[in-house]
């Protein structure tokens, strides 16, 4: 068993609890702050064990369809039914990437507990982990992907799309500028879901290529990572600092707003004209193929009508009263409820309403989140010695091994930040919030709706290719004047 720590009091130790950083360098902190705590660098190393996981989804992922074939084949050589193999359902299980936080996260209680005992887990977990940005995605998410919302979205992104025809091409194009940019409006979860289900409609059906696809789930993930900056209120990793550092609209519009924009359309139209050919023929097939089915089911009880526009209405309503109280889970939670009561009431015009994806991509937030309250005690040394142009590269590798929303919170425990370095780490977590799937809190939810198109999971090193370009473009954009 570990030695307790020297620190006592509650778990984890705030910042102030430790000395001054070391006159020796930040290496020489960090060893200080584990010897103070050495369940510092357990709770670490489960951490980077958890992110270990997820590059290896995809392999056990596939690892389960081998196990599963070949029990499958044993069993017919035998005159036996296939039936699911246990193993493979293992590997399966251990291949769901929204899961694999919330699997290290009992590893990690269990060592607290070990350590500390139960009073201070339960204490940590009940107390000091706020859960309320996982929750806000789950309902947030839940509501996006309903059906007149989606039909909603589809009819102002089909104006976009007229004006190249309504092809494949051009949809993609429009999904991957106006959508993201509607995540400061909508909410960035929001924003992502209706993206990702209106790509699974138009464009990933048409079997694009493997690089085409990653392009497009990379250039999707940094759009609506960098999309939601022209408000105070939409992207999770401002929405953190907007209260404690008075960043208003007018601060928004005029720092963040306009090159997010700008990064936004160059980037998808650069994508656009590397794969120019690739497009042309995909937007051709498009015009010849049946439209992908849009999952409503098609019973006479459930979407069997045409939604009116006061359902609509009704449904953007209560997606506002959910951003509106998006700091106060009783009320969102509450209009949730009453929201699901008001979709039974009028199920001729909804869509079934599948909780799945969404409590999946809660599960994933509350695993990070309970992973990320135990990294403080090196982000914020690593944060507080860089300079500006640093720590703005740094926040962007800082942010592809965590959520950045947890970067930027982080950032305002730091004393004395000038705004420069403000400014430079939100720019920071922004940008580099589309290399991983972990790296900004709406990515697990385009992960799950479209991992299908991907084998049923989607590599770590494709979307980090696939992002990588638009990333530099964002880079460029934010260093601007």
């Amino acid at each position: 068993m570990l030695a307790p720590d020297a620190v006592a009091g509650a778990f984890p130790p705030p910042l102030s609890a430790y000395p001054p950083p070391s006159p020796d360098g930040l290496l020489a902190t960090l060893l200080q702050r584990v010897e103070q705590v050495p369940f510092n660098a357990v709770a670490t190393g489960i951490f980077f064990l958890a992110i270990l996981h997820t590059f290896l989804t995809a392999r056990f992922t596939k690892l389960a369809h081998d196990v599963q074939h070949a029990s499958d084949a044993r069993r017919t050589q035998k005159g036996l039914p296939p039936q699911p193999s246990v193993r493979a359902e293992l590997l399966h299980f251990l291949g769901e990437v929204e899961v694999v936080f919330g699997l290290w996260a009992l590893v990690l209680i269990l060592a607290m507990e070990l350590v500390y005992g139960f009073h201070t887990v339960a204490d940590y977990v009940d107390e000091r982990v706020n859960y309320i940005e996982p929750l806000f995605v789950v309902v947030i998410m839940a509501l996006a992907a309903t059906r007149p919302i989606v039909s909603l979205a589809e009819s102002l992104l089909a104006r976009g799309a007229r004006l190249g025809g309504e092809t494949g091409s051009a949809w993609w194009v429009t999904i991957l500028i106006v959508g993201p940019l509607l995540g400061s409006f909508i909410t960035e979860p929001a924003a992502m879901t209706i993206c990702a289900l209106l790509l699974a409609r138009y464009f990933f059906p048409l079997e694009p290529s493997t690089h085409l696809k990653y392009a497009t789930l990379g250039l999707l993930f940094v759009n609506v990572s960098i999309g939601g900056t022209l408000t105070q209120f939409a992207a999770p990793p401002v929405l953190m600092v907007a209260r404690p550092w008075k960043w208003d609209l007018f601060y928004m519009e005029t720092h963040f707003g306009w090159k997010a924009v700008l990064a936004t359309i160059v980037a998808t139209l650069v994508y656009r004209v590397v794969f120019h050919k690739e497009l042309s023929r995909l937007g051709h097939a498009v015009a010849v193929r049946e439209q992908p089915s849009d999952g409503i089911d098609d019973s006479p009880t459930v979407g069997s009508l045409p939604v009116p526009a006061w359902v609509t209405i009704v449904h953007v309503l209560f997606m506002a009263w959910t951003v509106a109280n998006s700091h106060h889970p009783a009320l969102f939670l509450g209009g949730f409820m009453f929201f699901l009561g008001f979709a039974k009431a009028t199920m001729h015009f909804q869509s079934p309403i599948d909780l799945k994806p969404p409590l999946l991509v809660g599960f994933f937030l509350a695993g990070l989140v309970i992973h990320g309250g135990l990294q403080a005690w090196w982000i914020a040394p690593v944060l507080a010695s860089l300079s500006e142009s640093t720590l703005f590269y740094g926040a962007i590798v800082l942010t592809a091994f965590n959520d950045n929303a947890l970067v930027t919170y982080l950032a305002t425990l730091v004393p004395n930040l000038s705004e420069g370095m403000k400014y430079a780490v939100v720019a920071g977590a922004v940008t580099g919030g589309g290399l991983t799937v972990i790296a900004n809190a709406p990515n697990p939810a385009g992960q799950a709706l479209l991992s299908r198109f991907f084998g049923g999971a989607v590599s770590p090193l494709g979307l980090l290719l696939g992002a990588i370009v638009p990333t530099l473009i964002a880079i460029a954009a934010f260093q601007l004047p």
